[in-house]
C-alpha cells in the first residue's frame, strides 16, 4: 500500500557527525527537511548546553532586526520578500553579520535622533516667529493654540511665571517692546528655519539611504539568522562522543528517504576530509506517523488529524474520506444549484490562489408531484440508514487490515467477524427490508403494503402483529435466527479476546526459563547482529514491542477494556445508525427552506410585477433580498451545517470502528517555513 493508504515505515537512525563538519551536515538536514531530531540532553537545562552562546548571539542579532523592522515601518515602507533560497551562513559569518547590522542599526539611531532634534528645533523657531507676528500679519487657519502676553517685573516674579508655564507645558519666548527690534528678530527666525530645513532636508534624504540599506539587509539576513538559529538548536541536542571528535545524534527518518539522507551527510563532511555517518538503531517507542500529501489529499487529511493523528502504520482513512465526505455532505446539502454555487465560488478561490493580493437553482427531483414532500421524507429517512449501515460496515471491514498488519489476527475471529456478524445481522437485514420492499411493493398497492419499522420491533420482540402483513415467507423464523446470531456474538466480543490473551501469557510463562538458558548460552557474539539489522519485522510492524506481549497480563483491566469496547460497540450500533438520520433530516430540511424562500420572496415578486405593471423596478430589490437569503441562509448557514455533520459522522460513527487517533506527527527539521 502507498503512503497515503497507511503511514510510512520510519526509523530510529543514529547519526554520527565530525565536529567540523557538524554545523553543515545540519545545515543540509534543514534544507530537506528529512529527520526529526530527538533531544538526547532532555535532563540538561538550556543555558549548561554546548551552543548556548550561539544561540544567545543569533537571538541578539533578532532584537536588532526587530529595531530595523520597526524603523522601516515608521518610515512608511515595506520589506521586500528576500530574493531565492538563502543557506544557512557558515558560523564565520555571524559575525560580520552582527557587526554589519549593529553599526547599521546605531547609524540609524543616529541620524534618526538628528533628525528629531532638528525638527523639534525648527518647531521652536517657527513657534517663536508666530508669536512675534502677532498683530503684524493677518492670520491664516485658526491655530489650536493660544498666545499670552506676560509683563513682570522682578527676577523672583519671574521665576514663579516660568514654574506655571513649566506646569502647563507652555512654549516662553522673549518679546521685545520696539516693533523694529522685532522685525528684525522675525527675519533672523525665518533665516534660520530656512537653514534648518536645509539641514533637516539632508538629514531625511541620509536616513533614506540608510533605510534603503537596510531594506537590502534585512530580509536575507532576517532569513539566514532564523536558520543558523534553528540549526544551533538542533546541535543542542545532540551529545557528544566520549572523545570530543564528533557529535552524536539520533533522529526518525523514513525509510524511503535513508539513501538521500546518507547521501546528503557524505556530501556535507566531504569538504572536511571526513564522512558522517548514519545508522538504524533499534527502538521500542512507537515511531512517529508519516503520511506525505499533496494540496488536494493534504484538507482531507486536515479533517482526520484533527480527530487524532493516526497511530504509527495504523490503516489512514483520509483516501476514502476524501469519496465519502463530499458524498455525505452534498446528500445533507442536497441542491444541485446552491451546490454549483458553491463549486464556482471555490473555483474562483483556486484560481487566485497565487495571486499577490489574495495569497439559477433547481429544485429536487419529483418537486412537481403532489405528494413530493410525503414521498422525499420516507425515501431520505431509508436512504439515510443504507448508507449510514455500509459506511459503519466498511470502517469494521477497514480494520481487517490493522490487525493483519500488526500480527494480530485473532482479533479476526473474536472480533471482526462477531462485529460484523452484529452489525449486518441487525441493521444489515433492515437494509435488506428496505431494498426488498422496495422492489416487491409497487405503487398501487402502497396503501397496503407492511411497515417496515412493525417488522423491525417485532423482530426484536419475537411476535407478529395480524393487521402487518409478512414481505415473504417465513420471514418469522429468518427475523427470530438473526436476533440469536447477534445475540450470540456478545459474549464471543466479551470474552474471546481476553481468553485468548490469557491462555497465551500463561504459555508465555512456562516457556520463559527455557527462552533465558538459551539466550545465555548465545552469550554477547549475538548482541551485533541484532544492533546492525535493527527491528525484527515484527518490531517494524508494530513500532516496537507490543505492550501485551511484554507488560504482565491484568485479567482484570483486560476484562475491563474488552467490556466497555463491547458496551461500546454495541449501543453504538444502534445510536449511530440513528445518527445517521440526519443525512434525511439536513436534506429534506434544505430542500423545504429551498422551496419557502422562493415561495415567499420570488413567487411573490414575480405576481407583483404582473399586477402593477412596473415588473422591472419592482423585481431588482427583490432579487436582490432573494439572492442575499440565498447566499447567507442557504450557502453559508446551511453549507457550514452539512459541514460539521458530515464531520460528525466520519469523527464518531465511521472512525472509531478502527481509527484510534493516538499517534503523534512526524515533525521534521526543515527551513521550509523560514523560505516562505
Amino acid at each position: 500500500m502507498g503512503s497515503m493508504f497507511r503511514s510510512e515505515e520510519v526509523a530510529l537512525v543514529q547519526l554520527f557527525l565530525p565536529t567540523a563538519a557538524a554545523y553543515t551536515c545540519v545545515s543540509r538536514l534543514g534544507e530537506l527537511g528529512l529527520v526529526e531530531f530527538r533531544d538526547l540532553n532532555a535532563s540538561v537545562s538550556a543555558f549548561q548546553r554546548r551552543f548556548v552562546v550561539d544561540v544567545r548571539r543569533c537571538e541578539e542579532l533578532e532584537k536588532t532586526f526587530t529595531f530595523l523592522q520597526e524603523e522601516v515601518r515608521r518610515a512608511g515602507l515595506v520589506l521586500p520578500p528576500p530574493k531565492g533560497r538563502l543557506p544557512a551562513p557558515p558560523p564565520r559569518d555571524l559575525l560580520r553579520i552582527q557587526e554589519e547590522t549593529e553599526r547599521l542599526a546605531q547609524e540609524l539611531r543616529d541620524v534618526r535622533g538628528n533628525q528629531q532634534a532638528l525638527r523639534a528645533q525648527l518647531h521652536q523657531l517657527q513657534l517663536h516667529a508666530a508669536v512675534l507676528r502677532q498683530g503684524h500679519e493677518p492670520q491664516g487657519e485658526p491655530a489650536t493654540w493660544m498666545t499670552f502676553l506676560i509683563s513682570y517685573w522682578g527676577e523672583q516674579i519671574g521665576q514663579k511665571i516660568r514654574k506655571i508655564t513649566d506646569c502647563f507645558h507652555c512654549h516662553v519666548f522673549p518679546f521685545l517692546q520696539q516693533e523694529e527690534a522685532r522685525l528684525g528678530a522675525l527675519q533672523q527666525l525665518q533665516q534660520q528655519s530656512q537653514e534648518l530645513q536645509e539641514v533637516l532636508g539632508e538629514t531625511e534624504r541620509f536616513l533614506s539611504q540608510v533605510l534603503g540599506r537596510v531594506l537590502q539587509l534585512l530580509p536575507p539576513g532576517q532569513v539566514q539568522v532564523h536558520k543558523m538559529k534553528a540549526v544551533y538548536l538542533a546541535l543542542n541536542q545532540c551529545s557528544v562522543s566520549t572523545t570530543h571528535k564528533c557529535l552524536i545524534a539520533e533522529a526518525w527518518c523514513s525509510v524511503r528517504d535513508l539513501p538521500a539522507l546518507q547521501e546528503a551527510l557524505r556530501d556535507s563532511s566531504m569538504e572536511e576530509g571526513v564522512s558522517a555517518v548514519a545508522h538504524r538503531i533499534p527502538c521500542r517507542d512507537m515511531p512517529p506517523t508519516l503520511i506525505r500529501t499533496n494540496r488536494f489529499t493534504a484538507s482531507f487529511q486536515g479533517i482526520v488529524d484533527a480527530y487524532g493523528v493516526g497511530r504509527y502504520q495504523e490503516v489512514n482513512p483520509a483516501p476514502y474520506t476524501i469519496i465519502t465526505f463530499p458524498f455525505l455532505f452534498a446528500v445533507m446539502f442536497g441542491d444541485v444549484g446552491h451546490g454549483l454555487l458553491m463549486f464556482l465560488f471555490a473555483l474562483a478561490m483556486v484560481l487566485a490562489e497565487n495571486r499577490p493580493a489574495v495569497k439559477a437553482a433547481q429544485n429536487e427531483i419529483w418537486s412537481l408531484a403532489a405528494n413530493h414532500l410525503s414521498f422525499l421524507n420516507s425515501f431520505k429517512m431509508k436512504m439515510s440508514v443504507i448508507l449510514g449501515v455500509v459506511h459503519m460496515a466498511f470502517g469494521v471491514v477497514l480494520g481487517v487490515f490493522n490487525h493483519v498488519h500488526f500480527g494480530q489476527r485473532h482479533r479476526l475471529l473474536l472480533e471482526t467477524l462477531p462485529e460484523l456478524t452484529f452489525l449486518l445481522g441487525l441493521f444489515g437485514y433492515l437494509v435488506f427490508l428496505v431494498i426488498y420492499k422496495w422492489l416487491c411493493v409497487w405503487a398501487a398497492r402502497a396503501a397496503s403494503a407492511p411497515s417496515i419499522l412493525i417488522h423491525f420491533i417485532n423482530m426484536f420482540l419475537f411476535s407478529h402483529s395480524p393487521s402487518n402483513r409478512l414481505l415473504y415467507p417465513r420471514q418469522e423464523v429468518v427475523q427470530a435466527t438473526l436476533v440469536v446470531l447477534a445475540l450470540a456474538m456478545v459474549p464471543i466480543l466479551l470474552l474471546g479476546t481476553p481468553l485468548h490473551l490469557l491462555h497465551r501469557h500463561r504459555r508465555r510463562l512456562r516457556r520463559r526459563p527455557a527462552d533465558r538458558q538459551e539466550e545465555n548460552k548465545a552469550g554477547l557474539l549475538d548482541l551485533p547482529d541484532a544492533s546492525v539489522n535493527g527491528w525484527s519485522s515484527d518490531e517494524e510492524k508494530a513500532g516496537g514491542l507490543d505492550d501485551e506481549e511484554e507488560a504482565e497480563l491484568v485479567p482484570s483491566e483486560v476484562l475491563m477494556h474488552q467490556a466497555i469496547h463491547t458496551i461500546e460497540f454495541c449501543l453504538g450500533c444502534v445510536s449511530n445508525t440513528a445518527s445517521y438520520l440526519r443525512l434525511w433530516a439536513l436534506s429534506l430540511a434544505h430542500a423545504q427552506l429551498s422551496e419557502v424562500l422562493w415561495a415567499m420572496v420570488m413567487r411573490i415578486g414575480l405576481g407583483l410585477g404582473r399586477e402593477v405593471g412596473v415588473a422591472a423596478v419592482v423585481l431588482v430589490p427583490i432579487f436582490a433580498a432573494f439572492a442575499v437569503m440565498t447566499v447567507a441562509i442557504l450557502l453559508v448557514m446551511e453549507g457550514l451545517s452539512a459541514f460539521l455533520h458530515a464531520l460528525r459522522l466520519h469523527w464518531v460513527e465511521f472512525q472509531n470502528k478502527f481509527y484510534s487517533g493516538t499517534g503523534y506527527k512526524l515533525s521534521p527539521f526543515t527551513f521550509a517555513a523560514t523560505d516562505d
